[in-house]
Formats: structure tokens, C-alpha cells, sequence
């Protein structure tokens, strides 16, 4: 039977499907697999558990595996987040800010935070990661989600990449970004944290592809996320086709193997609603991926916590269509006021957020300088992860 292939262009977000899927031969590092091969894979996972408990000590094997292979393990000590923020802007219903803060001594992530303008009391946080898209954070469907969010009543902090918009202490071609990326969610849980009003109790995150990843990478690591929406990225055949996702061996070594399908599941018994669409490699989650996770979430008796929302005739994107679903599921779980920015007929009113010209949104200008003692690249950036190691 004559073999398919993908043709993968970029980093993995923007990829043209020729017939099918192959998979990339040789541990540790997998980007994808025949769709029939993920299927068997997860079949074979599923025989061995059949009890809440067999589940978790699975999960916890699966968790161990990912830490192992981002070298995270053992966690660098949490350094001082020295957190910049300046240039406040107010809109209606929300305010936002330029934002940086230190993962690692010398290393910022950079980003953008929306307030609800009344930003007194306990509120939920949200981190929101993006994709590959070329304009990042600074793009219209980060700012239009990242701002309803707010004027919902959370706070919400949008950042870059790792070697992508501001975050350009590295390369996005960095052996390490996996890592470096999953640090930074971790450590922007710590910078909600840090914000007075936010509810440890109410922390979610969401992005789309390879701010999918992030997504449900984080949540995985980090039992402090609450509720976790990654959209059009869970697959079960694909890995994410980018260094960030894929380069580090998270899906296999000699101790573990597992996908990304299972890795969103690491989610149980938390809320969790996956997003797909019928033109990417989610396609086939109603029939693969949702049945495979929804299993997990009954054994643990959550099984009205995960939720599935299939876009057939949609592509790759975090389109409106996809983001109403996003506010409902995180109006739900997260207790925000969604009735604040809904429209008589259901849908959802986004027409005050105010599309920001990137220029305003950024944290590093000559009047803001980034300080002189910034990590220089990716060896240096190592070097304060893994001190002990270098």
C-alpha cells in the first residue's frame, strides 16, 4: 500500500496536508505518526488501566516522563520575578499594560496584562500563550480574547513565545525551547500569583496550536491550573511539528511513552475543554481523541468536566466561532461574568476591544529599556536553568 506523507512547512502550525501522515523514525524526538498508529497506540494505553487509581499512577509516569525530558526534574529555584510594567491604558471595560518579569535571572518573558477596570477582590487569572502565527501577541485574536477575557472580569496575561516577538534573547531554532517555553508558563502562573486580586483557586489558560501545546503542556506540570483550553492543537497522530514542541523527548524514552492526546488528558479531573476543527491534524478528535480523555475524566467521576467543541467545515485558526466556546467554558468554571460582554442573542460583543498598533504594545522602547544585565542567548539561558548541569 503506497505510503502518505505530510508536508510540514514552518513550525508546525502552518502545515498543507498532502494524504496522510508518517512517522519520523528514531527515538527520542517524534513529530507524528500514522493516524492508524494513534489509534493503536491509544488502544494499547488504555489496556493498561481500568481504575481511577491504575489511571493516576499512569499519569504520573506519563508527568515524570515530560519532566524528565524538558530536564525539569529538578526545578531551578524561583528567582525574584522583578516584574516591569508601564504605559497603562484604559478602554472600555479594561486596561492594559506593557509587562515583563524574569523566569530566570537575566531572562524575561514579555508580554501584555488586561485588567477589568475594576480589578479589586479575588478575580481569575489567565495565561494566554499563541501559536506561530507572524504577529504573535501582538496579533488581533490574541488582543480581542485576551481583552473579552478581562472585561469578563479576569486578569489576563498574553506573552510571547520564546524567540519570537520581544522574547528575542534566543532563537526559535534553540535546542532548548521546549524547556525554556514550559518555564516561562510556569513561572507566569507565579506572576498571576503575584498580582494581588488573583485567585490561586481560579487560574486557566488557554492558547491556540503551539500555544495549545503550552497549554496543555503546563497544565500537565503544574497542578496550580484550574482550567485548560488548547485549541486546534490535541492530537493523538501529531506532535506538533516545531522544536519547541516536539525537540525535546517528552513523547518517548526508555521509561515512557505517550502523545499528545494523553498528555491533554493529564488534565483529569480538571475542566477541560478541547477545541477542534475539521481542515488540521484535530479532525479527528470527536471520534479519537475526545473518546479517549472523556474515559479518563469517568473514571475519576469528572466526566461533566470535559468538554468537546468540533468546527468541521473551520480551519486552523482561534476564529470567533472557537473563542465563543472558549468564554463560555471559562465563564463557567472560573465563575467570570460572561453576561458582561453577551449580546441578546447568545454571541458575544467584541466590538470595544480596541486593536492596539504593536508599536504600543510593546514592553521594550528606548524610554523602557530592557537592562544591560539581560541573558545574552541560549547558552546563557541554559546556564541559569540548569546551573548545576552547565
Amino acid at each position: 500500500m503506497r505510503r502518505r506523507t505530510w508536508l510540514i512547512l514552518l513550525c508546525g502550525s502552518a502545515v498543507i496536508f498532502l494524504q496522510g501522515a508518517v512517522m519520523i523514525a528514531g527515538p527520542p524526538r517524534k513529530t507524528q505518526q500514522t493516524e492508524p498508529e494513534a489509534k493503536e497506540q491509544l488502544a494499547r494505553f488504555a489496556k493498561s488501566y481500568s481504575t481511577a487509581e491504575q489511571w493516576k499512577a499512569r499519569a504520573q509516569a506519563v508527568r515524570e516522563g515530560i519532566l524528565r525530558g524538558l530536564r525539569l526534574t529538578t526545578p531551578p529555584a524561583k528567582c525574584d520575578l522583578k516584574p516591569i510594567i508601564h504605559s497603562r491604558r484604559a478602554h472600555d471595560g479594561y486596561t492594559v499594560e506593557n509587562v515583563a518579569f524574569e523566569s530566570l535571572p537575566g531572562f524575561f518573558v514579555t508580554g501584555n496584562l488586561y485588567r477589568p477596570t475594576d480589578a479589586n477582590g479575588p478575580r481569575a487569572g489567565i495565561l494566554c500563550p499563541h501559536g506561530h502565527s507572524k504577529e504573535g501577541r501582538l496579533g488581533q485574536d490574541v488582543q480581542t480574547r485576551s481583552a473579552t477575557l478581562a472585561r469578563m472580569g479576569a486578569i489576563v496575561f498574553a506573552y510571547d513565545m520564546t524567540g519570537r516577538g520581544e522574547s528575542d534573547q534566543t532563537t526559535h531554532k534553540d535546542e532548548n525551547l521546549g524547556a525554556f517555553q514550559t518555564w516561562n508558563s510556569i513561572r507566569g502562573v507565579d506572576f498571576l500569583l503575584s498580582l494581588g486580586p488573583v485567585d490561586a483557586n481560579r487560574i486557566g489558560v488557554t492558547g491556540e496550536s503551539g500555544g495549545g501545546t503550552q497549554s496543555f503542556l503546563l497544565t500537565a506540570v503544574d497542578d496550580r491550573v484550574a482550567v485548560c483550553v488548547p485549541v486546534v492543537m490535541v492530537s493523538a497522530h501529531f506532535f506538533g511539528g516545531c522544536i519547541c514542541e516536539s525537540g525535546m523527548p517528552i513523547h518517548r524514552s526508555d521509561k515512557h511513552e505517550t502523545n499528545n492526546c494523553e498528555i491533554a488528558a493529564l488534565a483529569a479531573p480538571r475542566p477541560l475543554l478541547l477545541v477542534s476543527d475539521g481542515k488540521d491534524w484535530t479532525k479527528n478528535v470527536p471520534e479519537v481523541e475526545f473518546p479517549y480523555i472523556r474515559n479518563v475524566y469517568k473514571l475519576l467521576g469528572a466526566e461533566d468536566r470535559v468538554e468537546s467543541i468540533y468546527l468541521k467545515d473551520e480551519g486552523h485558526d482561534y476564529g470567533p466561532s472557537k473563542r465563543l466556546g472558549m468564554y463560555k467554558f471559562m465563564a463557567k468554571h472560573l465563575g467570570l461574568n460572561i453576561q458582561a460582554v453577551s449580546k441578546p442573542d447568545g454571541s458575544v460583543d467584541e466590538s470595544p476591544v480596541v486593536i492596539e498598533k504593536k508599536e504600543t504594545l510593546h514592553v521594550f522602547t528606548p524610554e523602557h529599556p530592557r537592562p544591560a544585565y539581560a541573558l545574552k542567548d541560549g547558552a546563557e539561558i541554559a546556564k541559569a536553568l540548569w546551573p548545576s548541569k552547565n
